[in-house]
């Protein structure tokens, strides 16, 4: 290892214990980690020693944060159901009782989003189901009895974004832990260092609770390097990917099962029989969550020529700013590169990272316009092929398109949605559309009438999950999600009646 990585090491190791100090824990003190020696290569069969004890889950080695977390497992298991109650109710406590100073944590070292909505989607983990979601199914009959249970697969490898990176992995610890398992993160390094925040004092408060020291466990330093160690490692069972396109192909390609919650690109569509009023307020709340950092966040609407006008006038109403001519112009030159194609023409655009999550403010600057203060969002009328139509973009920012009809509105809904199956949302009292919609896009989450955050239990019903896993199937993740479903049958004559 270089002295720039080592030194690089020990600046994580000292801010992390220096930001949550050394509070006395039973069982044995935290101890720096040592680095790997010269040369060595991943541990991937490493054995548990000292390097695996008084961590509390934070590792530079990806070797022996896999072996760490099989021996939680290990621990888990034999501690039963109520020790994973247990770890629960904890991360669900200390999530909502840390919010503040870990929002602002993340917010500080990602550099994207709103603070107050960073505490939010921390204080809301208590949502997220836990033990309780775990019922066995029975069957009885003339030849006997059959239990059918929901058992772990063992260490769960997870990869986190930077969107959302404590409450992502908090939620993915309160399902994973649920269902018996243990978990490795290799968090996204633009919030690695909050993550790692986290993970040690879960793992202290664990710990002192349970015994159990490393039941979720991070690598200090991620990377690709450390992705591809971690899900090789012959503990990991499963894994659970929340990202872009890249890591979740990767996943898929490495021959386990992979639970992917890739990208979407959610499009609106608003009907000449919607509220006006009800559609842009929850066009605005949804959007501007976050500075639309939601993958579930409204990206595009699409909008009946014949209410368009009374729908953008209803935007500016509730509070978002519009942008016309130069400044929309100045704005997708801010937000986008177009680098030449093949044959002189112009490529997909590609999103500037710089403008990623940043407040509608910034936007608005760099479009060369003033949004009065307070401005959450900003809106401007586009056509179906504009990049912030096509891209997911994920800033404060709509476009606003205009249709003929409900068929055409549904047919650039789905180009736009780009067959993720993520995401859809619609504003209509016509059950026939909403029918239709809903057909066509078929899309893991669908919300009628109400903003995104409705379709993960936030003003609608549902539960919450940070992981919506569409290219692989299994939809908004739950402890079931992470389990393996194991039949035991009794044959006999056992009917009483």
């Amino acid at each position: 290892m270089s002295a720039v990585n080592e030194a690089l090491i020990r600046d994580v190791v000292s801010e992390v214990l220096g930001r949550l100090g050394r509070a006395p824990v039973s069982g044995p003190a935290p101890a720096a980690v040592p680095p790997p020696s010269a040369g060595a290569s991943c541990k991937c069969h490493a054995t548990p020693g000292a390097a695996v004890r008084g961590a509390f889950g934070v590792f530079s080695d990806a070797g022996q944060a896999c072996e760490a977390a099989h021996e939680a497992y290990l621990q888990l298991q034999s501690k039963g159901v109520e020790a994973r109650r247990k770890i629960v109710d904890i991360v669900k406590g200390m999530a909502e009782a840390k919010a503040e100073e870990w929002g602002r944590l993340e917010l500080d070292e990602s550099k994207i989003g709103r603070l107050d909505h960073k505490i939010e989607k921390l204080k809301i983990i208590k949502l997220v189901p836990g033990v309780e979601w775990l019922r066995p199914d029975a069957l009885s009959g003339d030849h006997g009895i059959t239990l059918e249970e929901y058992t772990p697969f063992g260490v769960v490898g997870a990869v986190t974004p930077s969107t959302h990176s404590i409450p992502t992995l908090s939620g993915n610890i309160v399902n994973i832990a649920a269902a018996g398992n243990a978990v490795v993160f290799n968090a996204h390094p633009a919030a690695s260092r909050c993550a790692a925040v986290a993970v040690r004092a879960f793992n202290q408060a664990i710990h002192r609770e349970t015994g159990i020291e490393n039941i979720a466990c991070i690598i200090e330093s991620p990377s690709f390097d450390t992705f591809k160690q971690m899900c090789a490692h012959e503990v990991v069972r499963l894994l659970l990917v929340t990202g872009g396109p890249g890591v979740v192909k990767a996943a898929m390609q490495t021959g386990k099962r992979a639970i992917c919650a890739g990208p979407g690109n959610p499009p609106v569509l608003v009907d000449d029989t919607a509220c006006m009023k009800r559609a842009a307020r929850s066009v605005i709340q949804g959007a501007a969550y976050d500075n639309n950092l939601l993958c579930i966040g409204e990206k595009e609407v699409f909008v009946l020529d014949t209410v368009a006008d009374r729908f953008m006038a209803e935007m500016e109403n509730h509070g978002a700013a519009r942008l016309s001519g130069a400044t929309l112009e100045r704005l997708t030159q801010a937000a986008f590169t177009f680098k030449e194609g093949h044959g002189g023409g112009c490529s997909e655009p590609v999103v500037n990272k710089d403008l990623i999550g940043k407040d509608a403010a910034v936007l608005a600057k760099a479009a060369g316009a003033n949004a009065p203060a307070g401005t959450q969002l900003l809106f401007g009328e586009t056509d179906a092929d504009h990049p912030f139509v096509k891209e997911e973009q994920m800033m404060p920012f709509v476009p606003v398109v205009r249709v003929r009809s409900i068929e055409e509105g549904i047919r650039a809904s789905k180009v736009a949605e780009h067959e993720y199956k993520h995401t859809a949302i619609i504003h209509s009292h016509d059950v026939e559309n909403i029918t239709a919609m809903a057909r066509a896009l078929d899309t893991t989450i669908f919300v009628k009438n109400g903003p995104c955050m409705a379709g993960l239990g936030l003003g609608g019903e549902g539960y919450l999950s940070y992981s919506i896993a569409t290219p692989t199937g299994e939809g908004v993740t739950n402890p079931r999600t992470f389990c393996r479903v194991r039949r035991c049958v009794m044959v006999d004559n056992l009917r009483i009646y």
